[in-house]
């Protein structure tokens, strides 16, 4: 047996995929993550499990490509394997058209902060920025404003939460025979209605709808500035119900016109995948 492991070290999570090789072809093995905030406690957590439960010997593994902000910590080889540590905006784009199944697409990784990669139909992968806010920007918000830790839990409070005590919206401002062209219901500040009658659900779904609003209007600005059409969202957020409901709601945007929000499955670990496709790119099988 000849498998490619990749992996993705992250700021709170670390991803670990396979890819299995049968014949010419390869084979996925299910992705696993493991929540630890040390790198090296990560890393080896996460091989240790995903070998013991795909009954993987050490024999097995021809490669382990390692990525993310954590694998620069990983000095050594893993269990006598060498790692080879790739480039994390190579591994996003190779992973977000590897799920999506398009040749090219702007992919955007919502992590702890957000970034987002032009993947091109000839290979290339062109970094164009992002931003602070993403999933640690969840997070910190709302320990400070709920006092919750959990992703399932501010995810809880934000089903009976309502936007009404939270976001100053287009028609809060305008009559309803008002001449603007933007949908009444578009955000025109994150928090600019802010009541003293705001509930903990009403703190978490603004919370949670300030970051993917932001990350959703820069995504566009990007695309339209390569002249990508499909935008591929991949990260630990993208398991949020609300973060699908956000996302379709730009599908159906005046603002989203001619673009095309997609969160593939498994898209929370795509950068372990395409971390994994580059390593199945080099050398024979």
């Amino acid at each position: 047996m000849s498998v490619v492991i990749g992996i993705d070290i992250g700021g709170s999570s670390t991803k670990i995929v396979g890819f299995s090789a049968k014949g010419k072809e390869w084979e996925l093995i299910e992705p696993q993550i493991i929540k630890a905030n040390d790198p090296i406690t990560a890393t080896y957590g996460a091989f240790g499990k995903f070998t013991d439960e795909n009954n993987l010997a050490i024999s097995d593994i021809s490669k382990i490509m390692m990525t993310g902000v954590g694998a620069s910590h990983v000095k050594n080889s893993l269990y006598g394997l060498k790692c080879q540590r790739v480039a994390e905006f190579d591994s996003i784009g190779r992973g977000g058209t590897y799920l999506s199944g398009l040749s090219e697409a702007l992919v955007v990784s919502m992590g702890t902060g957000t970034a987002m990669v032009h993947a091109r139909a000839d290979g290339t992968m062109k970094y164009l920025g992002g931003t602070g806010v993403g999933g640690g920007t969840l997070m910190g918000l709302s320990k400070l404003l709920l006092n919750a830790e959990k992703m399932s839990h501010i995810e809880k409070y934000a089903e009976s939460g309502s936007l009404d005590n939270i976001d100053l919206r287009i028609k809060d401002m305008t009559a309803t025979d008002s001449m603007t062209q933007l949908e009444g219901d578009l955000t025109a500040a994150n928090f600019g209605k802010l009541s003293d009658l705001a509930s903990k659900g009403d703190m978490a779904l603004g919370v949670m709808n300030l970051v993917f609003e932001t990350v959703g209007m820069i995504s566009i600005f990007a695309a339209r500035s390569v002249g990508a059409r499909d935008i591929i969202l991949t990260g630990n957020v993208t398991r949020l119900a609300h973060c699908k409901r956000k996302f379709d709601e730009f599908n159906h945007l005046e603002v989203g016109r001619g673009l095309n929000f997609i969160i593939p499955d498994r898209a929370r670990f795509a950068t372990a995948i395409g971390a994994a496709m580059i390593g199945m790119r080099w050398g024979e099988k």
